[in-house]
């Protein structure tokens, strides 16, 4: 094996190193259960420190490209030619920050069509302002103060009365309040997975997702998304090949695809769970875009296997970050130590807000209107594309997303141009794959489609 390792190169040598044996291993179609060179051997060769080499072989070892024999050295992997060729950790997790880069810093006039958030001109203001003055006039705590570690009591009792209608029977003390849905992630995978662990995501699926995991140094196998949930029998045959330890999954309104899981593959899922041992996170930040509850997974399995999220910031305010973990008992203070030690704790103030808002009845009539006023989008949007020609990989009732590509393959590069043109600002599609496989599909935010660039847009790319 060559390598070639630049000192003065701005890439660290472990980086070098482990894009090195990465490329080797994809060139020369290196097989499972061949050696590699020993730590010290390697080290002498390039003369670097032993240290650089075994930050680069455990880095390979969390990729599952190498596998360790203890005392005898580090061997290629089954399957590590497959592997090789998705990007790195660093490398995936660059583009994914990239991507949503693109996104938060788009100029303001530009149509942000590959967001996932609502517009400014959909917010309603007046009942969140009359909220923060009440905070603002009647807790002064709630301006200068932590919160407690698990959130306000009266908080996650009414967040519990919210998921009776869900069919999910949590107690107020196991809810844990969180900053947000990413924060429920992140904390999340702190607390369930190591380095090196195999862990099921759905593919196409949440790239910000993608990235926490990367970040983390994990194995990500993606599963493949359908209109009705998670392809079954995929989904079987990789549980019984990688035996994960966990799978992550957005039930309803789908994160790009809009598709919500049916209660046969729900049940499905909960079956082979159980099956093979593993955990399900099921992020439902999308719960209240949707007029009439459908099947959850939390309520199928009662807290048990399952571990639930949810959010307010996708419907009241992307600034004032509130959201959730609903788990087992036991897990409760895990999660609480890992956020106290990261985050200390969410916004006293945020929280108090929503309080507000949830006591009063306002936060329930904002999420009636917008229901309706997405609806009635997503409707517009779907005639839209079909009267383009594009091709639509299911037809959502509600919630944000449209997954859909234009009638003929056109390159990334004719479609940004376009993009440009119409000065709309885009998700790019291979993102939300677990293996950034290039692909013709995008997620449009049906949110944005009243605008004339949308559709001027969407007629060009035709």
């Amino acid at each position: 094996m060559k390598l070639h390792v630049n000192r003065r190169a701005a890439t660290s040598i472990t980086q070098q190193l482990e894009d090195g044996i990465r490329d080797w291993i994809q060139d020369h179609g290196a097989g499972g259960g061949r050696r590699l060179p020993s730590i010290r051997r390697l080290a002498a060769t390039h003369d670097i420190s032993r240290n650089a080499v075994i930050e680069a072989y455990e880095r390979l070892v969390a990729a599952g490209l190498v596998r360790s024999k203890p005392g005898s050295g580090f061997y290629v992997a089954d399957h590590a030619t497959s592997l090789a060729s998705r990007p790195s950790a660093t490398h995936a997790l660059e583009e994914v920050t990239t991507g949503m880069w693109g996104l938060f810093s788009a100029e303001e006039h530009s149509l942000k069509l590959g967001c996932g958030w609502l517009p400014s001109h959909w917010r309603e203001g007046d009942d969140l302002t009359h909220a923060i003055r009440q905070v603002a006039r009647k807790s002064r705590s709630g301006i200068f103060e932590y919160s407690t570690p698990q959130g306000p009591l009266d908080l996650r009792g009414l967040i519990q009365e919210r998921l009776r209608p869900l069919a999910i029977a949590a107690d107020a003390q196991q809810i844990v309040m969180t900053g947000g849905g990413s924060h429920s992630l992140d904390l999340l995978v702190r607390m369930l997975l190591e380095p090196g662990d195999v862990v099921f995501v759905e593919s196409p699926g949440y790239y910000n997702l993608f990235g926490l995991l990367h970040l983390q140094r994990v194995r990500v196998i993606g599963g493949p998304r359908l209109a009705d949930g998670p392809d079954i029998e995929r989904l079987e045959a990789l549980l019984a090949q990688h035996r994960p330890k966990l799978f992550f999954i957005n039930s309803v309104f789908h994160n790009p695809t809009g598709s919500s899981i049916t209660p046969g593959i729900a049940h499905r899922i909960l079956q082979l769970a159980n099956q093979y041992d593993i955990q399900i996170v099921e992020d439902d930040i999308y719960a209240d875009f949707q007029h009439t509850p459908t099947t959850r997974l939390a309520a199928l399995d009662g807290l048990d296997r399952v571990i639930y999220l949810g959010s307010f910031s996708k419907s009241l305010s992307s600034s004032l970050r509130v959201g959730f973990i609903a788990a087992p008992v036991a897990w409760v203070q895990r999660l609480v130590d890992i956020k106290m030690l990261t985050s200390i704790s969410a916004s006293r103030f945020a929280e108090q807000v929503v309080t507000t808002m949830l006591q009063n009845g306002s936060y329930r009539k904002l999420t009636e209107r917008l229901r309706v006023k997405l609806s009635d989008q997503m409707a517009i949007a779907l005639s839209m594309l079909k009267q383009a020609g594009w091709e639509i990989f299911n037809e959502p009732v509600g919630g944000m997303f449209v997954w859909a590509k234009p009638p003929e393959a056109i390159s990334p590069e004719t479609l940004s141009e376009l993009a440009n043109q119409w000065e709309i600002t885009l998700s790019a599609g291979h993102l939300f794959f677990a293996d950034h496989q290039p692909t013709p599909w995008l997620r449009l935010n049906v949110a944005y489609m009243q605008d004339a660039r949308a559709k001027a847009f969407i007629e060009a790319a035709s």
